[in-house]
């Protein structure tokens, strides 16, 4: 990490200079420092980065706009530049074919002596889904792994809330400047992610959330990770290119199955066929991290309440998918006011979850 203001500004410029993580890092093997690279003429970055001269050129005009308006947000926003080859530097992203130069951080340090775990999917995630991934993020961070994601909505989302619901810590990937927060409604999610973790970005600040970032940022949550979980994700998901650099890294890869006649199944569906784990128990991940373990066995849960005729009639007619109430009462034959009432003691004993729009599924 570095604070100085003459020591900062360079970086930021070169952050600024829209080059690539690998044409910085071979500028910097050449140079040095950022500040002999700025230095440098266009024909000489040119001749010793080995790209065309005019490449050279928009790099060092990019570079050498004013950043100084930069330094106020940092110091404002409690930003922080993590640069290669420091102490707060993740080890296992060091070792992955084109490794950021910095990374902005705003949060708590960077658990770099930890294991970690990276949880995927879809945005547009099935309620079995976002139950899935919180469920499986909230026991990898009760065992101490730190969860990784992309503050996405869906199943990133519920992979950052099931880690701080453990109060564990979680990081978030982002593919733009980490003093935007997207998407918007989850400030709240961001916020509670700095306390608890961090959010980082290869992107400088005010970076917008364009499409074209985030698949360079995928590389990033696979290479912090140990491994990467992939839990609901379409044919042609951005969380599949999370799993390609997984594979490309050297890093484990793991699926959860799920309904078959479900868009979101087809990702992990295929992952496996391709040979990534399948896995229904964070259990079965946590022993394949190295060093990690799961706790002893818990207690076996609590026998389920014992239910009534008509309970066990509408609970039979539930999955995990919601279903709405009206589908409920032709299905069932039982009369609205009687089917509320048999939804509510279900609710009560905690096997039923109403959910918008007055739909019902199965709670476990």
């Amino acid at each position: 990490m570095i604070g100085a203001a003459s020591d900062l500004l360079p970086w930021i410029r070169l952050t600024r200079s829209g080059a690539s993580a690998r044409r910085l890092n071979l500028l910097l093997a050449e140079f040095g420092t950022p500040a002999a690279i700025l230095g440098a003429t266009a024909t000489e970055l040119a001749r010793r980065g080995r790209f065309p001269v005019a490449a050279a050129e928009r790099l060092l005009a990019a570079a050498l706009a004013d950043c100084t308006a930069d330094l106020d947000r940092l110091a404002a926003l409690d930003i922080r530049l993590v640069l290669r080859g420091g102490p707060e530097y993740p080890p296992l992203l060091e070792q992955i074919y084109d490794p950021p130069p910095v990374l902005y951080v705003r949060g708590e340090p960077l658990p770099i002596d930890r294991p970690a775990v990276a949880v995927v999917g879809t945005r547009r995630a099935s309620t079995y889904g976002r139950d899935v991934a919180e469920r499986f993020a909230r026991e990898l961070a009760e065992a101490g792994v730190v969860v990784v994601s992309g503050m996405a909505r869906g199943i990133d989302a519920a992979a950052h809330r099931g880690a701080l619901a453990a109060e564990g810590t979680t990081l978030a990937v982002l593919g733009n400047g980490v003093d935007v927060i997207y998407p918007a409604d989850h400030r709240d999610l961001a916020a509670r992610i700095v306390r608890h973790g961090a959010l980082l970005s290869e992107f400088p600040l005010a970076t917008p959330p364009d499409a074209y970032n985030f698949p360079r940022r995928n590389r990033i949550i696979s290479g912090i990770a140990h491994g990467v979980l992939i839990v609901e994700a379409g044919a042609r998901s951005g969380a599949l290119l999370t799993a390609d650099c997984a594979v490309e890294q050297n890093r484990d890869v793991f699926a959860i199955p799920g309904n078959i006649t479900h868009p979101g199944s087809a990702g992990p569906h295929e992952l496996i066929k391709q040979g990534a784990r399948l896995v229904d128990r964070a259990e079965e991940i946590l022993v394949e991290i190295a060093g990690v373990r799961p706790h002893a066995a818990a207690a076996p849960p609590p026998p389920p309440p014992p239910l009534e005729p008509s309970e066990q009639q509408v609970l039979a007619l539930l999955e995990s998918e919601p279903k709405p109430l009206d589908d409920l009462v032709l299905e069932s034959g039982l009369a609205p006011a009687e089917l509320n009432g048999v939804l509510l003691m279900l609710e009560v004993k905690g096997i039923v979850r109403r959910h918008p729009g007055n739909a019902f599924a199965r709670a476990r």
